[in-house]
């Protein structure tokens, strides 16, 4: 996979918010664009480019050539729209290419859009209704690590989602690394394929508690009721490692009655 990071300042904290539109939106994914996106940490206006409050992000995509793409949609449909942000490039010195972005998000401006460069660095200036939306012009992009994942299994669903919840606050401590779905906890853990030829992924009956009769390759253990997904994207594998080992330590300290994880032959993640 390939990664990226977008450093996005407003006016309050709220930004930071998966109910606000930057964090929502963001954290929208769809396994048919090959795009997970998710919030890395918050900022505190010492550590933004504007001195104000923000959030570092994360985005991932499968191919590098469909980023340009990806983050045109993101930061045109959930950033530009969002009352006083900014957006900027937070992935400088590990780049291995850069990726015009914001130098073809100008045009929306329709001609009133003006250019500034500050320390060799292009950014543009985009009227808007509350004022101007600042974007920096490329991006830098890197390959990344997408897919990591821990099978967290309980014998109920609510000591599953205690362990679950302890190994996600664990993890989101490590820098680098995001948990791309809502809350970073899936219950809906997905194998490649399907008896039906339009699906490219479904459930995962391996670990349906209530498929245990009917599946003919369960993996769970008779004790378990319960099993919860975590999925681990990285801007390198030594993060995404360190991810999952924190991970399970939390997990198994919180009472998990077992941990795995999914291996899908590189298909999926």
């Amino acid at each position: 996979m390939w990664g990226t990071r977008l450093l996005i300042t407003a006016e309050n904290t709220g930004l930071g918010d998966d109910r606000s539109p930057v964090g929502h939106g963001l954290r929208n994914l769809d396994h048919r664009l090959q795009c997970e996106a998710g919030i890395e940490r918050i900022l505190p206006p010492g550590e933004t480019p504007d001195g104000r409050p923000g959030v570092s992000v994360l985005l991932f995509t499968v191919k590098s050539d469909d980023m340009t793409k990806r983050l045109l949609e993101r930061i045109g449909q959930c950033i530009l729209t969002c009352p006083t942000t900014a957006c900027f490039n937070g992935l400088n010195e590990d780049a291995r290419e850069q990726v015009d972005v914001g130098g073809q998000l100008r045009f929306f401006g329709d001609g009133y859009q003006m250019s500034k460069q500050i320390n060799g660095r292009r950014y543009w200036r985009i009227p808007v209704m509350d004022g101007e939306f600042l974007v920096e012009e490329t991006f830098g992009i890197k390959k990344a690590v997408g897919g990591g994942n821990l099978l967290i299994l309980g014998r109920a669903t609510r000591d599953t989602l205690l362990a679950t919840e302890a190994a996600v606050v664990a993890m989101r401590e490590v820098p680098g690394v995001i948990l791309p779905f809502p809350g970073g906890i899936v219950r809906s853990g997905s194998k490649t394929g399907s008896k039906y030829k339009t699906l490219f992924a479904s459930t995962n009956d391996a670990y349906c508690p209530t498929l245990r009769g009917f599946a003919p390759n369960t993996q769970l253990p008779p004790e378990a009721g319960c099993v919860l997904e975590i999925v681990i994207d990285g801007l390198d594998l030594p993060a995404v490692e360190e991810a999952m080992r924190r991970g399970i330590r939390a997990a198994s300290a919180a009472g998990a009655l077992q941990i795995t994880a999914g291996n899908y032959g590189g298909n999926l993640g």
